[in-house]
């Protein structure tokens, strides 16, 4: 797919690995919309950064755990783009819930967005490409969707149901709409971890590394742009760490 001019979203775009992408993507040409909900200020700086560049991102705003706000979203940008070409699904939380504390809403908070909100924003965005004639949705998920962790179950369920979902979605959208999922390691660590956790996660890949923003960005932009014959895959970039 040739990238530039072309109508990209990006979930949770303002931050951390988001960000990466969402520059990336602007860089190589692409209109590129960056979804945030509380990251206003991390949001407006990253427009400022990417407008002093000469590169074309547009900001949009919305609460994904509201009911309907999925279809919300991939309807706002129509309304601005008139379609959409691309959407990585990169929106997620993360944090411990050790069996035997954990609570309802807790389990409803991480399906919602981890699971439930890439979902629909797929079933919408999707049809939409489909109908178009080409398309390609990336799920950003995480080697815990293989290596189930006791301390963090819900988490590893969604991030399981994310590679299963790429999946059905590469089968119902063939052969138009190409669907993956990179499922990452120590690429980027929680704000909670220690010096002690990080190393820990780093010992567990066969690199004995931690990866770094541009192996994703990379990987992003090769399957959007040097890759018209993968779908329903499942690219594990974690330094080897999934199969020990």
């Amino acid at each position: 797919m040739d990238i530039k001019e072309k109508n990209i979203l990006v979930t949770g775009g303002a931050v951390r690995l988001g960000r990466a992408i969402t520059i990336k993507m602007a860089e190589l040409g692409a209109r590129v919309f960056c979804h945030f909900n509380k990251s206003q200020k991390e949001a407006y700086s990253l427009k400022e950064e990417c407008d002093r560049k000469g590169l074309t991102i547009e900001l949009v705003q919305s609460d994904l755990t509201q009911k309907e706000s999925s279809d919300i979203l991939i309807q706002k940008v129509i309304d601005r783009a008139g379609t959409i070409d691309v959407l990585i699904n990169n929106a997620a939380l993360f944090f411990e819930t050790p069996f035997g504390t954990i609570k309802e809403s807790e389990w409803d908070l991480l399906f919602n967005l981890n699971l439930k909100v890439p979902f629909f924003c797929s079933q919408k965005a999707g049809q939409i490409m489909y109908q178009q004639g080409q398309g390609k949705i990336i799920n950003i998920g995480d080697i815990g969707g293989e290596k189930i962790w006791p301390d963090f179950i819900p988490y590893t369920l969604t991030k399981n149901g994310l590679i299963a979902m790429t999946k059905g979605l590469a089968k119902a959208l063939a052969p138009k709409v190409l669907v993956n999922c990179i499922n990452l390691g120590p690429i980027m660590f929680p704000v909670s971890y220690n010096k002690e956790k990080k190393q820990k996660s780093i010992n567990a890949t066969l690199l004995k590394r931690q990866g770094n923003t541009i192996d994703l960005t990379e990987t992003v932009r090769f399957l959007i742009i040097d890759s018209d014959y993968i779908t329903g895959s499942v690219i594990n970039l974690d330094g080897g760490r999934s199969i020990l």
